[in-house]
This record gives structure tokens, C-alpha cells and sequence, in this order.
């Protein structure tokens, strides 16, 4: 797959990495990893152009380090997925995370890039809805500075409606990283 059905998904991610960037600074919050560690947070991503750059991504690392990365989400699949069909909702390190760094950084979905921070949604009718953002940031007491997902929700919901028209992607998906990389 070649570059051109991302450019309008690299300037999405770009604008919210600004964003996130710009709040982050406000609050005087580096990142520098914690036992609330969004690498270890258990995420679902549901979208299919997020993981065809994820793949797209993992497709230009080396073969070492794809059998390596396969293998670390084999065991991720088998420790959170039970054979009961009970998700175990344990602390295990993303499978592209490799000693503190994520080896797709620049591939990551959206939910790896807005984490972290006090955010909103705004749903048409009714109050936003808040988050405090993580326990790393010690938000708490810091006056909130508007964080407001909405328009990067609306902008991907877009972009991945035109990706699942121009690729006949018609079912729902909910997978994590693990599982998009195990099941391309």
C-alpha cells in the first residue's frame, strides 16, 4: 500500500500531536513513563487506516525485529484473551514498546498520542464529557486547561469512512495492537 491514502491521516495525527503538545506545556507535564504507563494500558483501537499505518509501519522494520514484535504480541494475545472469552485486564507492556520506547512511534493510533492529558468530548445536546487525565500528571488542583478531542474524533471519523469506501472495509473492528499485528 502505497503512502497516498495517509496524507490526510499524517496531518490529522501531526495537528494532535501539536495540540497535546501545546496542553502538555501548559501543564508543565513531561511524559517520562510511569507505572500508569499508557504502553501498559489496555486499549482497543476501531479504526482500519490506523491499522493499515500501523502495519504500514511495522512493514519497514527489519525482519528480526517484526518475528521479535510478533512473538511479544503472541504472548500479549494469550495473557489479556482467555479461553472463557474473559479479557484479563493486566499491566503488560505494549508489544511494540522495546525498553521504554515505542518501536512505531510515528505509526501510533490516536489513542497512543491523546493519552495522558484532561480532555473533553462534546456529543451534540448534551454537557461535556470530562477526563482528569493520568495520575502521572498530577492534574489534580492545576487549573484545566481546555483539551477539546471533538474535532480530532470528527476529522477521523471522516478520514476513516472515505479509508472503508475506497477499501471495502465493511465491518466494525476492535482489536488491540497486538491483535492487528498478529491478524493483518
Amino acid at each position: 500500500m502505497t503512502d497516498t491514502p495517509f496524507k490526510t491521516l499524517k496531518t490529522l495525527y501531526n495537528d494532535m500531536d501539536k495540540t497535546w503538545d501545546k496542553i502538555a506545556l501548559g501543564y508543565h507535564f513531561i511524559c517520562n513513563g510511569c507505572e500508569d504507563n499508557c504502553c501498559t494500558s489496555l486499549f482497543f483501537h476501531h479504526t482500519y487506516i490506523e491499522k493499515a499505518y500501523l502495519l504500514h509501519g511495522f512493514n519497514g522494520l527489519d525482519q528480526e525485529q517484526k518475528a521479535t514484535i510478533k512473538n511479544r504480541a503472541d504472548i500479549y494475545i494469550k495473557k489479556t484473551f482467555s479461553d472463557n472469552l474473559k479479557i484479563n485486564t493486566l499491566k503488560i507492556i505494549c508489544p511494540v514498546n522495546e525498553n521504554g520506547r515505542c518501536l512505531l512511534y510515528p505509526f501510533r493510533p490516536m489513542i497512543c498520542r491523546l493519552h495522558g492529558l484532561p480532555h473533553e468530548l462534546c456529543r451534540p445536546g448534551a454537557e461535556p464529557v470530562k477526563s482528569p487525565g493520568c495520575r502521572a500528571g498530577l492534574f489534580d488542583g492545576k487549573p484545566y486547561i481546555k483539551f477539546d478531542r471533538t474535532p480530532f474524533y470528527k476529522q477521523m471519523a471522516q478520514i476513516e469512512m472515505k479509508f472503508r469506501r475506497d477499501f471495502n472495509k465493511t465491518n466494525k473492528t476492535k482489536e488491540t495492537i497486538a491483535q492487528m499485528l498478529i491478524y493483518p
